[in-house]
């Protein structure tokens, strides 16, 4: 059955935007071409845009709206003046006789095609025809009625809809937009519900959020009804993929599992006049992700399929239903922030003082600075109070708030996670966000300095005043192409994909102990025995971050797998080098639980640390945890390209122990084509250079141990500050002698230290001994790399070959 009215699902494609809106010509699009790629669309059908002009022709509307519209245009009217005499026209209409019989027709055939005559509960939902487009969201302009039940109830949510395209919030969009009200039309979706009341839904993107890394399915997960998370008023579950390897039926590359604290739910109403009702969660599924590994992998293939059809990164949201168990898709949109940046450049902020404490932390938005007075408004009726440049913060944003977000110069809410209104909203303001804080409101006061900082990672700060910062524009348009292969140095896996744009040729250094020590937080011994932990308020500090987990020890596992997983995953198939754990006795002392294990030693930085405590009793038994995170990294999640460094390793007979304790633990060097590398930072590693590279595929030096050990200076002393110099004779003669003499056996050789970055005349000698490989930090990557690039040249142009040439 179709008409002028109505249109299912089944019959529609991209290209009847015009006919039924963005919306729900992608929900067709869907459910007519991509079933056989196993995504489920659930059954509906649209109104038309023909049916939206009728209603307006019929109720008389349209030369009352011209005028309300040329009155606003003019300055004789307000928004809120406009839209609310607009919403009365349109609530007051009556659907045409015909109009309306062919509406309830279409419901009575859903109800019939579910195999019953009992009346389906509907989701109702808006769908413009200048909506959905790659330019421009329109991301809630519009209203969405949920649990509509009955054909009375129906034609009432179908009226509210067509009030809705007159909201105020849409009316400031259209015109910040450009968009011409008159020619803007409105579809009606009417589809079936999914019963996610019973379980959960969330929200899917097919590109990471906030660094625009194509490699990456974002999901935010909540119970009950979507739209808490679309709204941003709780605090959801996230899980973020790695699209390359889905199709690899051996691995599951989930690369974060973060749970989100799912205070309250939306659900089905029982009684009364509202369809949906807000309710507490219980404390197990406060304590419980909503989505198995199945699940979130399933919904990441779709992500990734739907992707390819429409040949664009999108938008989509997803429910699963808690009868059946079946997971939908109920909405997909382009993505219109990420997807329009260009690759060529990169803006870089970073805050001045490093020492600086936040007041709050929450999901970064963004991935800039901002400073400016704190406005803190807790309801929208009183955002007229809003000042231009101040840092909203507020519980949380529904569209009702995009006015003043275009004002101000960042934001910050209690709720919502990075894939809520305010979050979605705030990208395409390019206005940086703090999200899910849970305090903004209660902790910063009216008119506080404040400063908001996206630029450390996922996890976005709030400190209190005005902090200085930097920033930098780095242009990657005609990077050289070098001999040396220039990789980075990262640490820090919520700030790793920030980094994908950067040609760089791998990670030469990751540190696995700024994994433990951020996203961890415990020693690895005081999981294994945790019997042994006196300190009742570290006791109490480790079962709260391990909740959940049965398995003590499975917690670290999975972290530090999830960790190492999101260094490696930017630069895959690339080599990324992880040095195992590299604390010293002090530093380990710190971690939760860890001084009842650790020693007390005179000379930290000489002790117990690096190889010779993978060996040791007090600590084999955590290094065995290490080791069990690589295995999962490379065969379970599937990032084969991570390698493993050994730091700090005395002798060639430590190194032989070293290896064998990883071997007893599956990691055999040369089994699955694992590699293992050697820090080179002792006198004694470049003194039997041979017989470390006939135990280890590769050197990478750290020129700041070197230099320590060479030298006989202290690196942390400042009184001795000037007698630290990687560039004297002696060091320079050890990283030459290296250089020749591993490379002469077959070993690469690299170095991870600052010196190239610090010093020019450092990098030049670098690549005048024919050094492998340099890996420097992030923000001195391109300047490097023009360094290198230039003494290859001359060092080319002297010896009369041609140099490298070109763009990366």
């Amino acid at each position: 059955m179709a008409g002028r009215t109505i249109a299912w699902f089944e019959t529609l494609g991209i290209g009847d935007v015009a006919r039924v809106g963005g919306k729900n010509a992608s929900l067709g699009e869907m459910a007519r071409t991509l079933a056989a790629e196993g995504v489920s669309v659930p059954d509906g059908f649209a109104t038309t845009a023909d049916a939206y002009r009728a209603y307006v022709a019929a109720n008389g509307i349209e030369p009352k709206l011209r005028e309300r519209v040329a009155a606003l245009e003019g300055g004789q009217a307000t928004l809120q003046e406009t839209g609310e005499a607009l919403r009365r026209l349109f609530l007051a209409g009556r659907f045409p006789d015909a109009q309306a019989a062919e509406i309830r027709e279409a419901y009575r055939e859903l109800a019939r095609r579910r195999g019953g005559a009992e009346a389906p509960a509907v989701a109702v939902r808006s769908s413009a025809t200048a909506e959905d487009l790659p330019q421009a969201s329109f991301a809630g302009q519009q209203e969405t009625f949920l649990n509509v039940r009955g054909e009375a109830e129906l034609l009432d949510a179908c009226r509210r809809c067509y009030a809705s395209l007159f909201t105020d919030r849409a009316i400031s969009y259209r015109e910040a937009q450009g968009f011409d009200h008159l020619q803007v039309a409105l579809s009606i979706g009417v589809q079936v519900m999914v019963r996610s009341d019973l379980a959960g839904s969330g929200v899917m993107f097919s590109i990471d959020t906030e660094t625009g890394f194509p490699g990456a399915v974002v999901i935010s997960a909540a119970w009950g009804l979507g739209e808490t998370v679309v709204q941003g008023t709780v605090d959801p579950d996230k899980y973020l993929v790695f699209k390359p390897l889905l199709q690899d039926a051996r691995f599951a590359p989930i690369l974060e599992k973060t749970r989100g604290g799912k205070a309250r739910k939306l659900v089905y109403a029982t009684g009364g006049s509202a369809r949906t009702a807000m309710t507490e969660t219980t404390r197990r599924e406060q304590d419980a992700f909503v989505l198995e590994d199945a699940e979130i992998l399933q919904l990441a293939r779709w992500a990734a399929a739907i992707e390819r059809h429409y040949g664009r990164p999108m938008d989509m949201e997803w429910a699963k239903d808690g009868e059946t168990g079946a997971l939908h898709i109920v909405q997909a949109r382009p993505e219109t922030v990420q997807a329009l940046r260009g690759a060529a450049s990169l803006r870089t902020y970073r805050l001045k003082d490093r020492r600086a404490r936040p007041l709050l932390t929450g999901a970064a938005v963004g991935d800039a600075i901002a400073t400016g007075e704190a406005c803190v408004i807790r309801d929208a009726g009183d955002i007229a109070r809003f000042r231009d440049g101040a840092i909203l913060v507020t519980e949380s944003t529904d569209p009702d708030w995009v006015p003043v977000m275009k004002r101000a110069a960042g934001i910050v809410t209690d709720h919502g996670g990075p894939t809520s209104h305010a979050a979605i909203v705030s990208r395409e303001l390019g206005v940086p966000a703090v999200v899910g804080t849970q305090r903004a409101t209660a902790a910063l006061r009216d008119g506080q300095p404040i400063t908001l900082s996206c630029a450390e990672g996922d996890q976005g700060q709030v400190y209190d005043g005005r902090l200085d910062f930097a920033v930098a524009e780095l242009d990657l348009s005609d990077l050289p192409r070098t001999r040396t292969r220039m990789m980075l140095n990262l640490a820090n896996p919520a700030a790793a994909l920030r980094w994908w744009r950067l040609p760089a040729d791998g990670v030469g250094l990751a540190r696995m102990e700024f994994v433990i020590n951020s996203h961890i937080r415990i020693h690895p011994m005081a999981l294994v025995h945790p019997d042994r932990v006196t300190d009742a308020a570290a006791r109490r500090e480790i079962d709260a971050l391990t909740r959940g987990f049965a398995d003590k020890t499975e917690f670290f596992v999975d972290r530090l797998a999830r960790g190492i997983a999101k260094l490696a995953a930017p630069f895959h198939p690339k080599p990324v080098i992880v040095r195992l754990s590299d604390f010293k006795s002090n530093e380990y002392a710190h971690l939760l639980g860890g001084a009842a294990f650790e020693p007390l030693e005179e000379n930290p930085m000489l002790g117990l640390r690096g190889a010779s405590r993978y060996y040791s009793e007090r600590y084999r038994e955590g290094f065995a945890l290490e080791c069990r995170a690589i295995r999962r990294v490379r065969e379970e999640i599937g990032l084969d390209n991570v390698v493993v460094m050994v730091p700090f390793c005395r002798s060639p007979a430590e190194a032989d122990r070293v290896l064998a304790e990883m071997a007893r633990h599956g990691l055999e060097r040369g089994r699955a084509g694992l590699k293992v590398f050697v820090m080179c930072e002792i006198p004694s590693n470049v003194i039997l250079a041979e017989e470390f590279a006939a135990r280890f595929d590769g050197f990478s030096i750290g020129s700041n141990d070197l230099t320590q050990l060479v030298l006989g200076v202290d690196r942390d002393s400042a009184e001795l500050r000037g007698l630290f110099d990687e560039r004297d004779a002696a060091v320079k003669r050890m990283i030459a002698d290296v250089i020749a003499r591993a490379q002469a056996c077959g070993a690469t050789v690299g170095i991870c230290g600052e010196a190239p970055s610090n010093h020019p005349d450092f990098a030049e000698f670098l690549v005048e001994r024919g050094i492998d490989s340099m890996s420097l930090n992030p923000d001195s990557f391109v300047g490097t790399v023009r360094r290198v690039a230039e003494a290859e040249a001359r060092l080319a142009r002297d010896s009369g070959r041609a140099a490298p040439g070109g763009a990366v």
